[in-house]
């Protein structure tokens, strides 16, 4: 059920009041073929909810159907001002209620991830759309813009109804930060600003997000914004080859896992984590034992970082001990003295044994 409001165009057609018997009342195409054909002559609903017609005073129809419309135009004509009211008491003249236009909310999308719908780029994009009403939602305005969000973006989606009451609010409470923090730790939180919703892609099954129907719907004004998740990669050094790698979106990622997307073995042979790859990124299964120390290093929101030391062979048979892997984490795979020992000792032998064949004309 459509209820009426500012901005709405009404088709109004009174006979002998607003058009006469004589010409057929105006008829009007909607552009996108969508809704029926409206008829009557264009009046806008005010700004204070009332239209205001010929003979009669202003007429209020916010929240109202177009029928409860069309019932208050009779009454207000006939009833109160007695102007279409014939001797019988009938109505001496035919009236005509239907909607030109919806009204329209402006908002602005800004998308920031490339992924989504094919051959429709999204990076950097920016879209001021007009939204009808009851199609002003979080929704309709992604469909408008792309699509869905790409992997690429955040877990959430912010709509930005106002950033804190005025700016010169803002810049007190973020002084008022600065000026509290303490350099060996973190910044004290900034006040959440209700006027600021956050709608998470993702969520734990123990803890569902906590917003309404409201909080979906867009105003004139609205800001949607879907930022990128560029920032969110783990590195990878030591016996690991080094590079930077794109956490998935959709999924926990714990050291075990971040190893094997690196290009690690896990687990090769049941001797833990295998030999990392070789020089040309694909890996090999060497000889010897493979390094079984991790160590995470983590930065801190006070710029400094600590470094968490994982045993990757315990890690195999103890879900406690496989780390989530949090953006910006670097990984350092390491031997342990006795594997890089028992390593050399293989290569040693190894490499006697293959003097002592030629050696002895064995080849």
């Amino acid at each position: 059920m459509y209820l009426l409001s500012a901005g709405d165009v009404l088709g109004i057609y009174i006979e002998n009041v607003l058009g006469s018997e004589e010409e057929s009342p105006p008829v009007h195409f909607p552009e996108d073929g969508d809704d029926p054909p409206a008829v009557g002559f264009p009046i806008p609903i005010r700004d204070d909810g009332t239209i205001s017609l010929p003979f009669v005073n202003d007429i209020y129809v916010e929240g109202k159907t177009l029928d409860e419309v069309d019932r208050l135009i009779e009454n207000e004509y006939t009833v109160k001002q007695n102007i279409l009211t014939l001797e019988d008491g009938q109505v001496s003249a035919k009236i005509i209620v239907t909607l030109i236009r919806k009204r329209q909310f402006r908002v602005l999308v800004v998308r920031e991830e490339a992924g989504g719908v094919e051959d429709v780029s999204k990076r950097g994009r920016g879209d001021n759309i007009d939204l009808d009403a009851y199609e002003n939602d979080v929704l309709h305005a992604l469909n408008e813009t792309g699509g869905m969000p790409g992997t690429d973006a955040k877990n959430e989606i912010v709509i930005y109804r106002g950033m804190f009451e005025s700016g010169f609010h803002r810049d007190q409470i973020l002084a008022q930060v600065a000026a509290g923090r303490d350099p060996c730790f973190c910044s004290p939180p900034i006040p959440e600003d209700p006027n600021v919703v956050r709608i998470p892609l993702r969520y734990h099954p123990s803890q569902p997000p906590r917003f309404d129907q409201e909080d979906i719907v867009l105003q004139t004004g609205d800001i949607l914004m879907i930022e990128s998740r560029d920032r969110e990669k783990y590195y990878t050094g030591g016996a690991l080859q080094g590079g930077e790698y794109l956490l998935p979106r959709d999924e926990d990622l714990d050291i075990l896992g971040a190893i094997a997307k690196a290009g690690g073995f896990v687990g090769s042979a049941g001797a833990g984590v295998s030999s990392i790859g070789s020089g040309s990124g694909s890996p090999t299964v060497a000889a010897g034992k493979p390094p079984s120390q991790a160590i995470i290093l983590r930065k801190l929101c006070n710029g400094g970082q600590m470094a968490i030391r994982v045993d990757l062979n315990r890690a195999l048979v103890d879900p406690s001990q496989r780390i989530l892997i949090q953006p910006e984490d670097t990984i350092i795979v390491q031997y342990t003295i006795i594997e890089e020992l028992y390593n050399a000792s293989l290569n040693l032998l190894q490499f006697n044994f293959l003097f002592n064949g030629f050696a002895g004309g064995g080849f």
